[in-house]
C-alpha cells in the first residue's frame, strides 16, 4: 500500500516528490531535526531589497501568494489541488523588489568517501532536501560538489537528477582538509557553501563553520539505527529510516526519476552535428553523418494546436551543406558543387530552376576556402527582398536571381576568425544600435536587447523597454547567447577550457549543467530562451535557456 505523506510533511512535498513516498515518510524525522538545525545558520531567504508590488506569476511562493483562483481550486477539487502542489504546479504572484541584492548559490561540499558510507549518505540525503528547499526559498539553486573532483565541477539540475548523480558518486578514499581547500577555490564570492562529512575529517580543519559533520552512535541487529549530527558546538542525535528502506534508499531504489518531459528522436547525428539556431524560426539545424546531409527539427511551439513533438526531416543535398536557414514555411540551404554554390528549397520554390546559382569565382572564393566552412557550424541562409543573404569569406553577400552576386558589407569585427555567431552579428540586431555598442568591442544581442563590452567580461544590457542592466564574471569564457526571463535578462557564456555553459544574471550564475562539457560552444536562439548543446558526440539536448531544463534529445546512441 503506498504512504502518504503526513501534514508536518506538506511544507517539503515538492522536494520529497523526488522520492518515493515511502522513503519520504521514513527519512521524515530525520528531515525535520536537520532543518531546525541548519535554518539556525541558513536564513530562508535574504534581503531581496525593497517590495514593489509583483512583477508576474511564478510556480513557488508562500501560501499567501497564491492566485485566488487556486484557492478556489483547492475547495471545489482538493485531490487536483494537492497534486498540483507535490507537482510544483500551483501559481503565484511573484513579488517584485527594487534594487535586489545579488544571491549567490547554496554549494553542497559532499564527503563520498568510505567513511560516509551508509548512515552518513543517509543524513547527506537529508541535507539535500534541507538545502535545496531553502535554496528555492531564496530564489537560487542547490549544487553539489564531490570532495576530489576538480575544482568547479558541479552537479547541478532538480533533484529527480541531482540526486541519482550524487549517490553514484563514491570514492574509495577519504578525502582530506586540501581536497576541501581545492573545492572551495571553485566557489564564487556570493556562494554559501556547507561541507557534509565526518567527525574525522571536520576536527582537522581549521574552521568548522556550516561543516556537517555525523556518524552512527546506536545500534541493533539490522545495523545503524541512530546517528549524532554534530555543526559547530551543537550535537545531536537523530534516528535513521528502517534498514530495509535504508538501504533500498542507498541502492537508488527509492527515487523518483525526473517525469518524462523529453522527447527522445533518433537521428543518427555525428560528432559533426554542431547545432545551431540561423533564423528566428523554431527549427533547429545540424549536419548528418557526413556533410550532404543536413537535419532540421521542428520544435513544438507553446500554443494549443501544437502536440509536443518534435518533427525531424533529414535532407540529403548534392554536395557538402554551407549554409540554411528556414524562411517563414521554406527551409533555404546553399550546398557546394564543384566551382558553383547551389540553392536548396524544401516548400514552395523559389523560381526557376537554377536561379541562384552562383559562381564561386563571382564571391571572390574558392572552394578550398569554402571546405572548412563546410566542416563547422552551418551559415544562415536570409531573404532580402528577391535576394539570399549569406555571410561567407568575412564579408555578406547578396545573392540575385540569375546567378549574380554583390558585396553587401564586412562581418563584425573578428566573426570570421572566431567562428560565425548570429548573436555577435551587428547587422542581424533588428533595430538601431545605441552609439556606445557601435563604437563597443563586443556587442551581442537577443530579440530585442543589446549589450556591449570592452573587454569581453564586464557588460552593460539594454533592453528596448527598461533600465541598463550590468553584467560580469571572472572566468575565461565568451558569451554565445542573450537571453530573458520575464523582464530580467541573462548572459549564456561557454568557458573557454571545459566548455562549461552557464547564465550570467542579475541575482547571481547558474550553472547549466546538462548543456556543458561538449567540444563545441553551445548555441542560443536569437529571440527565444532556448538552448542546444552537444555534451558527447551523437546527442543532442535542447532546453530551456534560464532553467537549464532539458526539453528534448535528439540524436543516437549508436
Amino acid at each position: 500500500m503506498t504512504a502518504r505523506l503526513p501534514a508536518a510533511l506538506a511544507p517539503w512535498a515538492a522536494g520529497l516528490s523526488a522520492l518515493t513516498p515511502e522513503l519520504a515518510v521514513a527519512l521524515g524525522p530525520l528531515l525535520r531535526r536537520l532543518d531546525a538545525l541548519i535554518g539556525e545558520r541558513e536564513p530562508a531567504v535574504d534581503d531581496r531589497g525593497t517590495p514593489d508590488g509583483h512583477g508576474g506569476l511564478a510556480r513557488s511562493g508562500r501560501p499567501d501568494q497564491l492566485l485566488p483562483s487556486e484557492w478556489l481550486l483547492a475547495d471545489e477539487a482538493p485531490d487536483e489541488f494537492l497534486r498540483r502542489l507535490a507537482e510544483g504546479e500551483l501559481l503565484h504572484l511573484a513579488p517584485e523588489f527594487r534594487a535586489p541584492t545579488v544571491r549567490g548559490r547554496i554549494v553542497a561540499l559532499a564527503d563520498t568517501g568510505p567513511a560516509q558510507a551508509g548512515a552518513g549518505r543517509l543524513v547527506q540525503l537529508a541535507a539535500l532536501l534541507v538545502l535545496h528547499r531553502r535554496a528555492a526559498a531564496r530564489g537560487t539553486e542547490l549544487v553539489v560538489g564531490i570532495l576530489g573532483d576538480p575544482p568547479g565541477q558541479w552537479l547541478t539540475g532538480d533533484l529527480p537528477e541531482l540526486l541519482p548523480r550524487w549517490l553514484a558518486a563514491r570514492r574509495h578514499t577519504d578525502p582530506t582538509p586540501e581536497d576541501v581547500r581545492r573545492a572551495r577555490q571553485g566557489l564564487d564570492d556570493a556562494d554559501r557553501s556547507w561541507l557534509l562529512t565526518s567527525p574525522r575529517l571536520a576536527d582537522r580543519l581549521a574552521s568548522r563553520q556550516h561543516v556537517l559533520a555525523s556518524e552512527p552512535s546506536g545500534w541493533s541487529a539490522d545495523g545503524a539505527v541512530r546517528v549524532t549530527v554534530r555543526l559547530a558546538r551543537t550535537s545531536v542525535e537523530l534516528p535513521l529510516p528502517p534498514a530495509p528502506i535504508a538501504v533500498r534508499a542507498l541502492r537508488g531504489a527509492e527515487f523518483r526519476r525526473a517525469a518524462p518531459t523529453v522527447v527522445a528522436v533518433p537521428v543518427g547525428a555525428t560528432g559533426r552535428a554542431q547545432p545551431v539556431f540561423t533564423t528566428d524560426a523554431r527549427t533547429l539545424l545540424l549536419r548528418g553523418r557526413n556533410t550532404a546531409t543536413l537535419l532540421a527539427a521542428n520544435l513544438p511551439g507553446a500554443g494549443p494546436e501544437h502536440d509536443g513533438a518534435i518533427r525531424t526531416r533529414r535532407h540529403h543535398l548534392h554536395g557538402p551543406v554551407v549554409a540554411a536557414g528556414r524562411i517563414g514555411r521554406r527551409l533555404i540551404a546553399l550546398h557546394l558543387r564543384g566551382e558553383r554554390l547551389l540553392p536548396y528549397v524544401s516548400g514552395r520554390p523559389l523560381g526557376a530552376s537554377g536561379e541562384f546559382t552562383v559562381e564561386l569565382a563571382a564571391l571572390g572564393l574558392d572552394r578550398a576556402v569554402l571546405e572548412p566552412v563546410c566542416t563547422g557550424p552551418l551559415r544562415p541562409v536570409l531573404r532580402d527582398g528577391d535576394d539570399l543573404l549569406c555571410p561567407l569569406g568575412g564579408r555578406w553577400w547578396r545573392i540575385e536571381r540569375g546567378g549574380s552576386a554583390r558585396d553587401d558589407g564586412p562581418l563584425a569585427p573578428g566573426a570570421e576568425q572566431r567562428g560565425f555567431q548570429r548573436v555577435r552579428e551587428r547587422r542581424l540586431f533588428p533595430h538601431p544600435l545605441l552609439p556606445e555598442a557601435e563604437r563597443a568591442r563586443h556587442v551581442v544581442h537577443g530579440g530585442t536587447t543589446q549589450a556591449w563590452s570592452e573587454d569581453g567580461r564586464n557588460w552593460v544590457v539594454q533592453p528596448r523597454q527598461g533600465g541598463r542592466v550590468r553584467l560580469s564574471f571572472r572566468e575565461r569564457a565568451e558569451v554565445v547567447g542573450l537571453v530573458h526571463q520575464g523582464a530580467v535578462p541573462a548572459l549564456i557564456t561557454c568557458t573557454l577550457d571545459g566548455r562549461q555553459v552557464r547564465s550570467i544574471r542579475p541575482d547571481g550564475t547558474r550553472t547549466l549543467g546538462r548543456f556543458s562539457g561538449g567540444v563545441n560552444p553551445a548555441a542560443v536562439h536569437p529571440t527565444l530562451p532556448l538552448l542546444a548543446a552537444e555534451p558527447r558526440p551523437g546527442r543532442i539536448v535542447i532546453g530551456d535557456a534560464n532553467t537549464g531544463r532539458v526539453l528534448y534529445h535528439l540524436g543516437s546512441d549508436q
